[in-house]
């Protein structure tokens, strides 16, 4: 057994249990730690040779605090030294180890980016919640959001991403990419993530969001016309899509198709109202508002990763629930 040191002693005493801490005692408990680790063991080092590499769990953590504070490799490395919660969580006892370094957690990335491992973390996660009843998969809620990139040409190349592009939405001119999710109808939960340029329609990925098993689709009016696109038109699915504010309001008012058409509306966007709680914790929960790498591809394996995430936070209630009764069913 190890013995605790003394500033661990102290903070295990304190009175007070921290957002932070709570937080990360939650994910501790839904997060599928042993499907996650098996789908990189595979292609993990496993220190045969070299330098031996510091253990896969560890690593796993180090690199979800990244992610869900929204923190550089430089900064992960100083979150670990300066939070005890965080050490406790990533296993870390300063008394006889060093944290990661930045570069460590840089490789870390790499290989997840190199072998396409976080679409597959993505969805053994989402495999964790079908099984257990979470993800229904009846209904799918489609959508879409602007995530910034960083304008600036003062770089080597004197340029910006190459992989971005400017689009105008309403009257403001926003330079990044999008983030195209198909989420569950009943639970809100991401199935389905694809990432495109900033200019591309939404209505030119919604192919991609389907998963083929969906009896219901909900969208709003950028998707207007789907069931008419070559590629949808073998797609067999009641299509729940807005109806334009502009149609809508040139119906008189006190015509009482006005208020069968409001009402009817005011249904649809009640569901599609589920679609914006992903969008919610990845943009303000991990603080991911701005795209962090150069290129669409790293920045796709980190958006896939995120989406994942914000599939167990918004699940984590239920999880819990399921944890808690399982002893008791056994």
């Amino acid at each position: 057994m190890k013995q605790t040191s003394f500033s661990s002693a102290e903070f295990a005493g304190k009175k007070r249990t921290t957002r932070r801490e709570k937080f990360l005692a939650e994910m501790e408990q839904v997060v599928p730690w042993a499907e996650l680790e098996a789908v990189i063991a595979p292609v993990y080092p496993t220190g045969t040779r070299g330098r031996p590499p510091i253990g896969l769990s560890r690593m796993l953590r180090v690199y979800f605090i990244q992610q869900w504070y929204g923190l550089s490799d430089e900064a992960v490395e100083d979150a670990i030294y300066d939070s005890q919660s965080v050490r406790a969580f990533v296993g870390i006892d300063l008394a006889r180890e060093n944290a990661p370094d930045a570069t460590t957690l840089l490789k870390f990335r790499r290989l997840l980016e190199t072998n396409d491992l976080t679409q597959r973390m993505f969805l053994a996660i989402n495999a964790t919640l079908t099984e257990k009843g979470l993800l229904m998969r009846s209904g799918t809620i489609v959508d879409a959001t602007i995530i910034n990139a960083p304008p600036s040409t003062k770089n080597t190349d004197g340029k910006r991403d190459g992989d971005m592009h400017q689009t105008k939405k309403g009257n403001q001119w926003y330079f990044g990419m999008k983030a195209h999710i198909g989420a569950d109808a009943d639970s809100g939960l991401v199935h389905t993530v694809t990432t495109t340029a900033a200019n591309v329609a939404d209505i030119a990925e919604l192919a991609a969001l389907l998963h083929g098993e969906e009896k219901t689709v909900f969208a709003d009016a950028g998707y207007t016309g789907a069931e008419k696109r070559i590629e949808l038109q073998d797609v067999a699915v009641d299509w729940q899509i807005a109806t334009r504010r502009s149609t809508v309001k040139k119906i008189d008012p006190t015509r009482p198709l006005r208020a069968v058409l409001d009402a009817l509306e005011h249904a649809k966007a009640r569901i599609r109202a589920k679609v914006e709680h992903p969008f919610h914790v990845v943009k303000n929960l991990f603080r991911h508002r701005k795209t962090r790498y150069k290129g669409l591809a790293k920045n796709t394996a980190q958006v896939v990763m995120l989406f994942g995430l914000a599939n167990l936070v918004l699940a984590k209630n239920k999880l819990m629930v399921l944890q808690a009764q399982a002893p008791s069913v056994a």
